[in-house]
Formats: structure tokens, C-alpha cells, sequence
């Protein structure tokens, strides 16, 4: 029961606030309207090549306007295509390291697959008699003879 009430309550809350948020969105906007009325009727006051001159400072103000959001929007495009340039870079440089070492885990694969395959056809020979070997190689011939 308490839990829904303080449900109640964070949800009362949240309404609150968001009216008031409205309220002001509408005075804002009431605001505006009664400004643009106010230039709308200054400009019926005015002759026909003034009311033409208004409207052209109007559209110009307009476009500065605009075109000053548009350079906002891209310089932050630009901001956002380094950060995406320079997160490629560094996956390329990732991927490369990576590439590159599975070259070398093949590498050595292949090395030691055909130490092997020497190793074999080494065992396959058949020696007779006495073989000459060095002393730090006696450990791995004993090895191998007991193998």
C-alpha cells in the first residue's frame, strides 16, 4: 500500500512538473504571438514600399537565423566524423595487429607440422652402427629412444 502510494505520489509529481514545463511553453508562445502581432499591425501602418522593406528585413533576419543554426549543426557533423575517423583508425591498427598475428601462429603451425614430418622420416631411416652426437643433445636422444 505504501508502495503505491509513493507511486502515486512520483507520478502526481511528474504530472506536476510537466504542466509547468506547458504552461510555460504557452506563455512563451503567447508572448511570441503578441509580438508578431504588434510588427504585423506597425506594418499595415506603414506605405506599400516600407511594408515590402519590413518584410525583406524580416526574411533576412529569418535566413541569418537559420543559417547560423545550420553552422551549429555542422560543426558538430565535422566533431562527430574525427571522432568516427580517429574510432576507425584505431580498429584498422586493431584488426592489422590481429591479422597479423594469426600470420604468425600459422607460421609457426607450419613450422612445426614440418618439424614433425622431418622428425618422421627421420624414423624411418634405418642406421646401423655408432652416431656421433653432442652432449647437450643427450637428454632429447634419451627421450626419444625411450619414446
Amino acid at each position: 500500500l505504501r508502495l503505491l502510494e509513493a507511486q502515486l505520489q512520483d507520478q502526481r509529481r511528474e504530472h506536476e512538473e510537466e504542466v509547468e514545463t506547458l504552461k510555460n511553453q504557452v506563455e512563451a508562445m503567447k508572448e511570441e504571438m503578441e509580438k508578431q502581432q504588434q510588427a504585423f499591425l506597425q506594418t499595415l501602418q506603414l506605405s506599400p514600399e516600407a511594408q515590402v522593406e519590413f518584410g525583406l528585413q524580416q526574411e533576412i533576419t529569418r535566413l541569418t537565423n537559420e543559417n547560423l543554426d545550420l553552422k551549429e549543426l555542422l560543426e558538430k557533423l565535422e566533431k562527430n566524423e574525427k571522432k568516427l575517423k580517429k574510432q576507425l583508425k584505431i580498429y584498422m591498427k586493431k584488426v592489422q595487429d590481429f591479422e597479423a598475428s594469426q600470420v604468425t601462429v600459422q607460421t609457426e603451425r607450419r613450422r612445426h607440422e614440418l618439424n614433425r614430418q622431418v622428425a618422421v622420416q627421420r624414423k624411418e631411416k634405418d642406421f646401423q652402427g655408432m652416431l656421433e652426437y653432442y652432449k647437450e643433445d643427450e637428454p632429447l636422444l634419451v627421450r626419444n629412444l625411450i619414446t
